[in-house]
């Protein structure tokens, strides 16, 4: 995916005053993104939830940005071709940078299957990007079909469905990897949080 192309000439970007050092100092802790990525079914949306519930209790300042929520909204108009879903990546990684500005530790929940779509959400969020790869196999993710989804997609009544007939890039070099198809969800958490942690990431210090 190339860059985005800007259909507006006359437009200067406004500096703030308050900057984004000074909203992670206030927070106690640095922004950035946390990438869930994952298989439909891979449990992505429950471990983010999870995660942030967590890190709320910790008083870490969180947001979950949720693939299904957004397609209610902010990508209402977008489908699920592979074109569509470039445009939807890329609305989610400018949004994601806004939070990370604002001082937020935000939580992006999508299946994003392109390794070229994560790749160009890295390029854009720099090192505010933490890619964690909910890695539960296809045959797990199916026996759970919790939105009826797969089902549809094995009768074709859904076209071009992650898994199934469309592609899922799995992440090679994820900073963090979670067996979600084979630990209790707690232990996924402590998993994340414990990267988080060690890198760092809720003392308010930059890497």
């Amino acid at each position: 995916m190339g860059k985005h192309e800007k259909k507006s000439s006359n437009v200067v970007w406004h500096q703030s005053h308050v900057t984004r050092d000074m909203r992670e100092t206030q927070a106690g802790h640095r922004a950035g993104v946390l990438w869930f990525t994952g298989l439909s079914g891979a449990g992505k949306s429950t471990l983010a939830h999870a995660v942030e519930q967590r890190l709320h209790a910790m008083g870490v300042r969180t947001y979950v940005i949720d693939g299904d929520n957004v397609r209610h909204g902010l990508c209402s108009d977008l489908g699920f071709s592979d074109a569509d879903r470039v445009e939807n990546i890329r609305r989610v990684a400018e949004v994601a940078g806004l939070f990370v500005q604002a001082g937020v530790l935000t939580l992006t929940a999508f299946i994003s299957p392109f390794r070229g779509d994560r790749a160009q959400a890295r390029e854009l969020l720099g090192n505010d990007f933490i890619e964690v790869y909910c890695n539960t196999p296809l045959e797990i993710c199916e026996g759970r079909d919790v939105k009826g989804l797969y089902a549809k997609a094995r009768a074709g009544e859904i076209p071009a469905f992650t898994g199934i007939s469309s592609p899922y890039e799995a992440p090679e070099h994820a900073e963090i990897v979670v067996p979600t198809g084979s630990e209790p969800i707690e232990a996924s958490v402590d998993r994340v949080i414990a990267w988080l942690e060690t890198h760092q990431w809720l003392r308010g210090e930059k890497k």
